[in-house]
């Protein structure tokens, strides 16, 4: 892509005129420090293509890129009391919940859809991050229940995308309170032996670690993530001991035993529709049946002596 041929050149009301230049046109490697055009990132699935980076992706993109065709039903936002507690800190909470739903075009921070992975119904749960950092509060705990719910209703697979800072500590008890209620419903899910599967993405810390985010019946994480409950300076601090390079990185993770594999983002999708195939008994998507087709071709253009030397040709013996 040429970003001098795609870039629109702003318009100029008069000579004296303030151009209106778009923001964040080019993203900044964390990593490496490469600059990315912002477009040839978000085909990338927001992954930097020099590195390997994993940049946070949009739960829209995410659920998107998971269901065959992009497809899937929007589950509903569940409507809860608004700042219960009256909290302010340095603004009042009911303004931050105006200025991240205009931020994001979202009412809190989990949205949630049915669809199918290869023909699989499965029950899809996302983290906002934006979303006041992807906080567990009153409104996304009960939109998480709803999807546990649905799952249970469809008789189908769950699989949750967290990435949060933890409970909500404006909305204090009543935020924590939503880690016992969705770890409830995990329960329910193992007693109707239906998967619940967590990919990890950067980061995955406070409450929801310490909850559903580490119950799954299989833990994938996104290369680099995030994961763990406290901080790393808070845990120096506090046992007064330097941590180990890479401590509460997905690879430390794995390597420890605390998930079970580390995938890339590309791959999230066939990774999770072959494993689902494999704990529902769904029969997997065949390349045989695939490649059919053109074996049946092949053999309708054949000539008649080539269908005869197919016909006596001996049969493998086993």
């Amino acid at each position: 892509m040429n970003w001098i041929t795609n870039y629109v050149r702003p318009r100029i009301n008069s000579m004296f005129g303030r151009r209106e230049v778009p923001e964040n046109l080019w993203i900044k490697c964390p990593e490496t420090g490469a600059m990315v055009f912002h477009t040839d990132l978000e085909e990338n699935k927001w992954v930097i293509p020099s590195s390997g980076f994993h940049m946070k992706m949009p739960a829209r993109a995410r659920l998107a890129d998971l269901f065959d065709n992009g497809q899937y039903e929007d589950l509903p936002q569940p409507k809860v009391a608004q700042d219960p507690l009256k909290f302010r800190d340095s603004k009042k909470y009911a303004d931050r919940l105006k200025e991240n739903r205009t931020k994001t075009g979202q009412e809190d921070t989990i949205i949630a859809g049915v669809g199918t992975l290869e023909g699989l119904k499965l029950v899809a749960v996302v983290h906002e991050f934006k979303f006041l950092g992807g906080s567990l509060g009153m409104a996304a705990g009960e939109a998480i229940i709803q999807a546990f719910d649905r799952a249970l209703k469809e008789h189908c697979p769950l699989v949750i995308f967290p990435a949060s800072g933890g409970a909500r500590m404006q909305e204090g008890v009543l935020s924590l309170m939503q880690m016992p209620r969705v770890t409830v419903m995990v329960e329910l899910m193992r007693e109707a032996g239906l998967p619940y599967v967590v990919v990890l993405t950067n980061p995955t810390t406070g409450g929801v670690s310490a909850s559903y985010a580490m119950l799954g019946d299989l833990h994938i994480a996104e290369p680099g993530a995030e994961i763990g409950f406290a901080g790393r300076r808070v845990i120096e601090q506090t046992i007064r001991e330097q941590l180990p390079d890479g401590f509460q990185t997905a690879e430390y993770l794995l390597d420890h035993g605390m998930v079970d594999m580390v995938v890339k983002r590309h791959d999230i999708p066939e990774t999770l529709a072959r494993v689902l195939k494999i704990m529902t008994g769904a029969p997997p998507t065949s390349t045989a049946m695939l490649e059919a087709p053109k074996h049946q071709e092949a053999i309708a253009d054949e000539t008649p002596h080539e269908k005869l030397e197919r016909d006596q040709a001996p049969t493998p013996q086993n």
